[in-house]
């Protein structure tokens, strides 16, 4: 027998307010058909003034323990994937802990950008292997909204604020890719291109700053990169393309979804898509991917799915794990 970290419950949150490209149209030399064409995105959701990350994370929090039919109680601990935490310190974890009165078990955040999830997942995965916790909640929570330039046309309209939470859970395999649970994973990351993608501010700097991105050059980057380490995952896993039900990409650009798609050889029809409806939500959008993908009824037990994410850093990697 081996151990597997299986996911028992998924659930996502989004903020109310919806802003379509239009709202755009008013303050910037942009077109909804433009911000649709280059980037697939045709609304996407901001906090309201007073709703923190920590606020998004918990909401989803509660929903995924639902879907696992759990509380706060049955939790060792939380793994949180932020770029945008409410502040410098505590760790927005440590606030979710507080708020689903979880008194036990620990909590931190990960920071690894658009690619935090993914690297929350591997993380979480570790700590139950390991033996260190049996149940661990895996949060991706943002609010990007924050941290925009409003006068810059080619970054202000593809991000937008949501949170998706998944329960991991220890249980038993056969030690084959037949298992369900988490079957293999691959990180990885590159500070030499630092200048592509970075906010120009922080505590150490002594402001807040904007994200900065050189997007051609994000995008050349992203579908070598994002392909390769899906290969590798799959390959760690003793599995190819071919066993794969579907691709839950981080949702960046729907360009770099279809073009990794491509590289990998699977059709569009098993990649789980939904930056049309949310944007660029960094952390959060492969967990927001998985709670919509098996709402909708796409993602079923025992699908193999490959999640792939790319981020500031750069930091990129995957996971193949098995529903």
């Amino acid at each position: 027998m081996a151990g597997r970290s299986v996911v028992v419950g998924v659930g996502h949150y989004l903020p109310e307010r919806v802003v379509p490209n239009a709202e755009f149209e008013k303050t910037l030399d942009t077109t909804d058909e433009w911000i649709r064409t280059r980037s697939g995105i045709e609304r996407r959701h901001f906090a309201a003034e007073d709703e923190t990350t920590s606020d998004l994370a918990t909401k989803a929090a509660e929903a995924a323990l639902a879907d696992a039919g759990l509380t706060a109680d049955d939790i060792d601990a939380i793994v949180l994937a932020t770029s945008t935490a409410d502040l410098t310190f505590p760790s927005t974890a440590t606030m979710v802990q507080a708020r689903l009165g979880m008194t036990k078990g620990f909590a931190f955040d990960v920071q690894a950008v658009c690619a935090g999830f993914v690297f929350a997942l591997c993380n979480a995965n570790a700590l139950i292997l390991s033996g260190q916790a049996k149940r661990v909640l895996v949060i991706g929570a943002e609010t990007f909204s924050r941290i925009m330039d409003w006068t810059d046309r080619s970054t202000c309209v593809l991000f937008g604020d949501g949170a998706g939470a998944l329960v991991l859970e220890l249980q038993d395999g056969q030690g084959t890719s037949d298992d369900r649970g988490i079957l293999s994973t691959d990180l990885n990351s590159d500070g030499r291109y630092k200048d592509l993608l970075y906010v120009d501010g922080g505590v150490s700097t002594q402001s807040t700053g904007h994200l900065r991105m050189q997007g051609n050059q994000v995008f050349r980057h992203a579908v070598e990169k994002l392909a390769k380490t899906a290969e590798v995952a799959l390959e760690r896993a003793g599995l190819t393309s071919d066993d794969v039900d579907w691709i839950v990409p981080h949702q960046a650009n729907i360009r770099i979804i279809q073009g990794t798609a491509k590289k990998m050889g699977l059709p569009m029809e098993n990649v789980v898509v939904t930056v049309q409806d949310h944007g660029n939500t960094s952390a959060a959008s492969i967990p927001l991917a998985l709670s919509v993908g098996k709402k909708n009824g796409q993602i079923k037990t025992g699908d193999l799915i490959v999640t792939e994410a790319i981020g500031g850093g750069l930091a990129w990697g995957a996971v193949a794990l098995r529903w």
